[in-house]
């Protein structure tokens, strides 16, 4: 069990290395539950993950403003899904409210087969201001593969996340 605590430290150092020489960046780190409503129970485990935006790539448009958004997680079966997408900020006050869509590559690991290295990521996030340049957040997203695989059990998932303007 302390070897994927390695894994997780090593994964999350490297991925958020690859961002270092970026001025403007904004990285979120994120901890939930993978497979929340597993009715085994066998699949259900924790996820850490990484996230990587650039504020300078926001685009304003009549459906709101959106921006690119690259990132990774692995759970404690040693799945892990690397994923890049578009996210869409909507403000309410100090309130974001933040969709987004991430076709990504999965490996099952140990954990869940979902059926196909594809997958698609859907999430809404909701995320408050607690500090200049920081956010805390709470996020629900499903992973699929659209029935394109041999199987398409998919995966719902649940995170607390901690984002980082620097």
């Amino acid at each position: 069990m302390k070897f994927i605590y390695f894994k997780i430290f090593l994964f999350l150092f490297i991925f958020s290395s690859a961002f270092a020489n970026e001025g403007n960046k904004d990285i979120s780190f994120y901890t939930g539950t993978f497979d929340v409503i597993d009715k085994e129970g066998d699949d259900k485990t924790t996820l850490f993950g990484v996230e990587h935006k650039n504020p300078d790539l926001f685009r304003d448009t009549i459906l709101g403003k959106f921006k690119p958004v690259t990132g990774a997680f692995i759970t404690g079966n040693n799945s892990m899904y690397v994923y890049t997408g578009i996210e869409g900020q909507y403000s309410l006050g100090p309130l974001k409210i933040l969709p987004s869509f991430t076709p990504g590559l999965y490996e099952k690991g140990d954990g869940k087969d979902l059926g196909s290295l594809l997958e698609f990521k859907s999430e809404i996030k909701v995320g408050i201001d607690i500090f200049e340049d920081s956010k805390l957040g709470f996020s629900y997203s499903h992973i699929s593969n659209n029935d394109w695989g041999e199987t398409n059990p998919g995966t719902d998932n649940q995170q607390i996340t901690f984002s980082k303007n620097f």
